[in-house]
Order: C-alpha cells, then sequence, then structure tokens
C-alpha cells in the first residue's frame, strides 16, 4: 500500500542514511571475545548516558529484560511487577519458562508502583513463601499509554525497594523519551536503580538491539546469562554501529514525535464514537478508547482501507505511536481519515 501513514509502532522506524553508512563501514570483531570496537563503543556510550559503569548489548529488548532478571534473581524467587507491565504481559512468560521466577503483579495507578504498595505486597521471610528478590519498573509505561515517571516518582519506589531488600531492574525501553518528556536528564531517572535496559530501536531509529547498563560486576554476570540464552553474537558491530548514531543523533528529536502525538490526540478529541484522555499524552503514544457501536478491531480495520495503520490493544482500546516517519501533514491526513471513519457507522 502506497502512501500508508503506519501508527502501529515506532517499532517500524528505519534506519537514518546516517546509520546505513555507519553499518557498511564498522569495525568488527568477535564480540564474543570482546574484540568487537563498535560493540565496545555502544556499550561504553549506552552506560554513559544512563550513569552507569558497563553495558551489554543484545538482541532485543524481551532478551535484555530476560538477561536482567536471570542476572538478579535464582530460581523460585518472587518478582514484584505491574500488572500492566511489558515484561509480565508481553514477553511470553520468559521470567517464569526461562528464570524460574515467580512473578507477583501489582496493580499500579497508571502504570506506577507507588511505595507504599510494594510495602503491602512483600512478605516476612517465611519457609512457605518464595523469596522477595526484585521489583521491575516500566518508563515510559506502555500499556498506561507512554506515560513518563518523574525523577522523583523513580526515586520513591526505588529507595523503598532497597529498604526492602529488594533490587532494581528499569524497563527503559523509552526511557529517552521519558526524559525528553519531562525535560530531565536520563540519568536522574534511573538514578537508585540497579540495572536499566533500553532499546537502541523503537524511536531512535536503529534497525536491532538493545542495551542492559549497570555496575561493571552486574554486567559481567550478565554476559554469561546472555550466552546461555543464545545471544553472544559475533561481528555484531555491524549492528551496534546503527546503535551509536542512534544515540549520538536521534534522542533530541524525539520531541517531534511528542508534538506530533499531542497534535493527534487533540485531533480526535471526542470524535464520534472515540476518546482521549489528553492527560495521558506525555510522549509519543495515543490511547483511544473506544465507546461507539463498533469494536477496536473493526475500526482499525475500517481504518486500514484509508491507508492508516492502528493497533488495537483491547477490545475497547487503540494504540496510535508517532515516530521519525509520521510529519505533522502525516498526523492531519490521518485525522481526516479517522474522523470519516468515525462518522461511518451511522451510515453503515
Amino acid at each position: 500500500m502506497t502512501n500508508t501513514i503506519d501508527l502501529r509502532s515506532d517499532t517500524v522506524t528505519l534506519p537514518t542514511d546516517e546509520m546505513r553508512v555507519a553499518m557498511a563501514r564498522a569495525v568488527v570483531g568477535d564480540d564474543v571475545f570482546g574484540e568487537d570496537p563498535s560493540v565496545n563503543e555502544l556499550e561504553a556510550l549506552a552506560a554513559s548516558m544512563l550513569g552507569q559503569e558497563a553495558g551489554l548489548f543484545v538482541p532485543t529488548g524481551t532478551m535484555a529484560n530476560l538477561v536482567a532478571v536471570l542476572t538478579h534473581t535464582q530460581k523460585g524467587d518472587e518478582i514484584f511487577v505491574e500488572a500492566d507491565s511489558h515484561i509480565y504481559c508481553n514477553e511470553a512468560g520468559s521470567m517464569s519458562a526461562v528464570a524460574g521466577a515467580m512473578p507477583h503483579p501489582i496493580a499500579g495507578r497508571v502504570g506506577y508502583i507507588a511505595p507504599e504498595q510494594l510495602r503491602e505486597a512483600i512478605r516476612p521471610p517465611n519457609v512457605h513463601y518464595p523469596v522477595s528478590r526484585l521489583v521491575c519498573l516500566e518508563n515510559t509505561h506502555n500499556r498506561a499509554g507512554g506515560i513518563p515517571f518523574t525523577p522523583q516518582q523513580m526515586d520513591a519506589i526505588c529507595v523503598t525497594a532497597h529498604e526492602l531488600g529488594l533490587a532494581v531492574h528499569v524497563d527503559g525501553a523509552r526511557i529517552f523519551n521519558a526524559a525528553v518528556a519531562l525535560g530531565v536528564p536520563a540519568p536522574t531517572l534511573v538514578r537508585h536503580a540497579d540495572s536499566v535496559m533500553f532499546c537502541v530501536s523503537k524511536g531512535l531509529s536503529a534497525p536491532v538491539g538493545s542495551v542492559v547498563v549497570g555496575s561493571r560486576a552486574f554486567i559481567d554476570r550478565a554476559r554469561r546469562f546472555r550466552k546461555m540464552v543464545g545471544g553472544g553474537m559475533r561481528q555484531a558491530g555491524v549492528i551496534a554501529a546503527a546503535g551509536v548514531v542512534a544515540l549520538k543523533t536521534m534522542v533530541g528529536r524525539l520531541a517531534e514525535d511528542h508534538a506530533n502525538a499531542r497534535a493527534l490526540a487533540e485531533g480526535i478529541g471526542d470524535l464520534p464514537g472515540l476518546s482521549v484522555d489528553l492527560d495521558r499524552v506525555r510522549t509519543n503514544m495515543v490511547q483511544v478508547h473506544v465507546t461507539g457501536p463498533f469494536t477496536a478491531a473493526e475500526f482499525c480495520g475500517w481504518l486500514r482501507e484509508t491507508g492508516v495503520l492502528v493497533l488495537p490493544s483491547g477490545p475497547t482500546t487503540i494504540r496510535m505511536v508517532t515516530h521519525r516517519h509520521i510529519s505533522a501533514s502525516d498526523v492531519s491526513r490521518a485525522l481526516e481519515a479517522i474522523r470519516h471513519t468515525a462518522a461511518l457507522p451511522a451510515r453503515r
């Protein structure tokens, strides 16, 4: 389909010309031996940009989270997760199936686990209970609509977790979206975390890859688990080179995606059968609630016929995500199609 406007996800982004050149010219070596200069550069840059000691390049965000869980826990340990978090809902049960850990979901407040909720959830040591070991946070929170959590919110839950003897892992797939939206340096959002992962794909537009960052000792252990789950890549500098370009050139422009998402949300407003909570539109995601005489899947199907691709995230919710391939004029075109499609049921 030509002239398609793809709002399904920022995972559809393509590498920039600068990334393609960097990939073609990348100096490479065997990364399993620690001898790939491009991978080493990406890992060091990623750690520095989040205020951590070391980094580990992995193929995907899901593997990054799994490697972090394996590094933090032992089989049978309990992990506190937000009930709608990606690591709990969208990673094929890997923390249980592979790491052998037991998730303890907590229904957060718009995706945020408050300190008092964690205190209420944790149990005293007892031979009948699993050992509580880890809390996983997500910033921005995908299912909550791309909500960014502030340094104060992150500090509060991290400090509480440490007081309770828990380590903290942050699923920061879009942590730079959070930093840009809040106008704060990214390291301030994770300064009390024990490990963080983020994607160089998605809004940063590299074609492949995520990085886990943490202390040098943590990353040394994590490297073994990356190998265990099959993530020991060889001349991976070919793709790591694109990640370096992404971190150096693509973070600042995320503000454009946020502005386009806001314009999209305001344009939808309260169209027939649709509604948007504008308070939740703070980064590059728009969560649309379906209130009319059609389902989310039906509306997405009708909209596809106009050349606009969006994703049903539930029976009555639709997710729309802006990225660097979505311009202000694309938003205008998409809104025209959405308004026309929303009016269709009355004529069907």
